[in-house]
């Protein structure tokens, strides 16, 4: 490299986006993902003491995957060669596995293949890497946002380890936007700007968990506000909201406005308005409410008001909080709409939660015993005790019913769960009418 070339890079790095200069060097420049690089963990192990073998990493934009790849790079003492699927074809491959092998049999040092959003190659560029992966040519490092069981050769799956990379946190994204703001070699510090605790909290809100997304607005807004009359660059609320084209709900997440609102979306949700419930789960989400307890509150409120009257609420709330986990936001907010909308139109009971609150406060108020005849019979000496004796076993009877005490002596007669005439529960009421008689 000569100094013309030379000159040119540096200016070309002061140049770059924000979010481009400020990513980490090294592993304790590394924010976020404790649950794979954190100290102790495999990656972390692996990447310090320089045995990394092929992995893929995998996440929603904005969350590390390129980031982790340049701090392999900058930590290992293999030679680093870095494709993108999306430019990149057979011959770049070839390229680079020529260069790996030359790198092998000349210096005797292994290369580390990078190659970002590898789910846009095809099954034959997939197929080509195989065998330089299996002898050790290459070690390869994939990145995707795409789900590497769906879209990545299950060959090169089986050769690999996949790490699965989270949305950054709230705190992550304001720890990263602080620590621009006061970079003076490659962050924003050199203009002095100040940036409220109001507009920092507002931007890791909106960002989704996607650092670049921060990054990029923080620094338009410090490019494009001009200083005050004492000299001062002061980044405030308006002034984010005006970068990103969103304005900030008005929503404290430890305040009135948070428990105001959700109190307000269970309310909708029970009260069988679909419509009041989206909005207000809009309004959560658009506020950055975490998704986990949004979907929390819909599988609460698909038992405790909607109960047996339609039992697949829960189902499909649980459904969803365990989709939300995997998707992520901003798919997620469909997800959560599905759900939160079927609970709302779903016939309504709460026959179920008045059983469990009466069973308790049964079980507080009185000593019960388990009827002999159904107790444990399972164990040495019960037929002296006589356990089990005189029990009778439903499926041997028609209908698979037989009547006999099952409640302690103490409460016989006392009935807990009384189903509605609501949805399934009707149902479930004429049963009990028949067996009853």
């Amino acid at each position: 490299m000569d100094l013309f070339d030379y000159m040119q890079q540096k200016n070309s790095e002061k140049e770059s986006p924000l979010a481009l200069r400020m990513r980490p060097r090294t592993l304790d420049e590394v924010v976020g993902q404790e649950h794979i690089i954190g100290k102790g963990r495999l990656l972390y192990r692996a990447i310090k003491a320089d045995r990394l073998s092929s992995v893929i990493f995998y996440g929603p934009p904005g969350t590390g995957k390129t980031t982790l790849a340049k701090v392999i790079a900058n930590t290992t003492n293999a030679h680093f060669r870095q494709l993108n699927a999306t430019t990149s074809g057979k011959k770049e491959m070839e390229e680079a596995v020529a260069s790996a092998k030359e790198q092998m049999g000349g210096y005797g040092r292994r290369t580390i293949l990078f190659i970002d959003e590898i789910h846009r190659f095809n099954k034959a560029q997939q197929d080509y890497l195989l065998p330089f992966v299996e002898d050790g040519t290459v070690i390869l490092i994939g990145a995707t946002t795409e789900n590497p069981y769906f879209e990545v050769n299950a060959a090169l799956i089986s050769r690999s380890t996949i790490f699965e990379l989270k949305p950054l946190t709230k705190e992550n994204i304001e720890l990263l936007l602080k620590r621009a703001m006061s970079d003076a070699d490659r962050g924003l510090g050199s203009y002095k700007a100040e940036l409220t605790e109001e507009a920092c909290s507002f931007l890791a809100d909106v960002s989704g968990g996607d650092a670049r997304t921060a990054l990029n607005a923080i620094e338009l807004a410090v490019m494009t506000t001009e200083r005050a009359a004492d000299g001062t660059m002061r980044i405030d609320l308006a002034t984010a909201e005006d970068c990103i084209q969103r304005r900030a709900v008005h929503y404290d997440k430890t305040g009135d406005q948070h428990y105001d609102t959700i109190s307000a979306f269970i309310k909708s949700m029970r009260g069988s308005d679909p419509d009041a419930a989206v909005f207000y789960l809009a309004k959560m989400l658009e506020a950055g409410e975490d998704i986990r307890f949004i979907a929390r509150r819909i599988m609460i409120c698909a038992s405790e008001d909607v109960g047996n009257a339609d039992p697949l609420a829960l189902v499909v709330a649980v459904s969803c909080a365990q989709a939300v986990e995997r998707v992520g936001m901003p798919e997620s907010q469909l997800i959560l709409a599905h759900a939160a909308s079927y609970v709302a139109c779903a016939p309504k009971s709460n026959a179920v939660t008045e059983a469990i609150y009466a069973a308790s406060e049964t079980v507080r108020a009185k000593r019960t015993t388990v009827p002999v005849h159904l107790q444990d019979a399972h164990y040495g000496g019960h037929d002296q005790l006589g356990h089990g004796v005189g029990y009778k076993y439903a499926h041997d009877y028609p209908n698979h019913y037989v009547e006999q005490q099952y409640l302690p002596d103490e409460i016989v007669g006392t009935r807990f769960y009384e189903p509605t005439d609501n949805g399934y529960e009707a149902v479930i009421r004429e049963y009990f009418r028949k067996i009853r008689k």
